[in-house]
């Protein structure tokens, strides 16, 4: 029979096995976030205006009326085609989805995005509290990046525009890549682009298909609520790691990593 001593040997070594597994476990969620990927359109820029106008004036050209900001805030996120399809009633807003893939759908979507690169920035602006996030984010000695299903002709300028070419760590844009969002492809390529590690990355956007696209990746993911989200769509209900509804509630979660 083991002896008292014994006993008290074996029972103090499994309270350490136990001891060491959840500094383990508090480790791993207290990973430190050095890499901090953005969505542009409704996360990180605010981009609604200037395509919102780009889209008016293509209606306007085929003689249909235009749409008053309200209404189409809420699907900038969601691309060209389906502002096409907004607008002129196509792409499942009234007719089938296949329609939206027909060649007059796709010639609506270049006629507006020819109007929109030519005003890509006149309205567009970066997110209130944004300026100081990116301004935190820098000072923390953490790297930023931009991933976005936005063709790359039109991400490459806008960034110019907005004076954040020579800030960004890493810029993976829509054509970028053989694949795009929800693929995790795009993501992991940001974070090999920039050094970082997929572990210690997070990636903010405002749509559902951003928080699939970063799970899918292995990294944290935060819905922005601020965004342009559909009145149908519930960012607590996309599998996010937290919801914000403002850069400064980035930089609070940010910190406490």
């Amino acid at each position: 029979m083991r002896s008292r001593r014994a006993w008290r040997s074996i029972t103090l070594s499994t309270a350490a096995k136990i001891n060491a597994c959840a500094r383990v476990l508090n480790d791993m969620e207290a990973v430190q976030i050095d890499t901090v990927l953005f969505d542009l359109d409704g996360t990180l820029l605010d981009t609604a205006d200037d395509m919102g106008a780009a889209l008016n004036a293509v209606l306007r050209r085929h003689q249909r009326a235009p749409l008053s900001a309200a209404t189409i805030r809420p699907h900038v996120s969601k691309g060209g085609m389906a502002l096409i399809g907004l607008g002129f009633q196509i792409n499942g807003e009234s007719e089938s989805a296949a329609v939206a893939e027909s060649a007059q759908a796709e010639t609506l979507r270049q006629e507006f995005l020819s109007c929109y690169a030519q005003n890509l920035s006149a309205n567009t602006r970066l997110f209130p509290g944004m300026e100081k996030l990116l301004t935190r984010i820098e000072q923390s000695h953490r790297r930023w990046g931009i991933v976005t299903n936005k063709p790359a002709f039109l991400t490459e300028p806008l960034l110019r525009d907005m004076n954040l070419t020579e800030r960004v760590a890493c810029v993976v844009s829509g054509d970028t890549l053989a694949t795009r969002k929800p693929s995790p492809e795009p993501l992991l390529h940001a974070c090999q682009m920039s050094g970082g590690e997929v572990a210690r990355a997070v990636y903010i956007g405002d749509d559902a298909r951003d928080m699939e696209a970063g799970r899918r990746a292995g990294m944290r993911t935060l819905a922005a609520a601020y965004g342009y989200i559909l009145p149908h769509d519930d960012p607590h209900q996309w599998g996010a790691d937290a919801v914000v509804h403002h850069a400064d509630e980035i930089c609070s979660w940010l910190e406490s990593r």
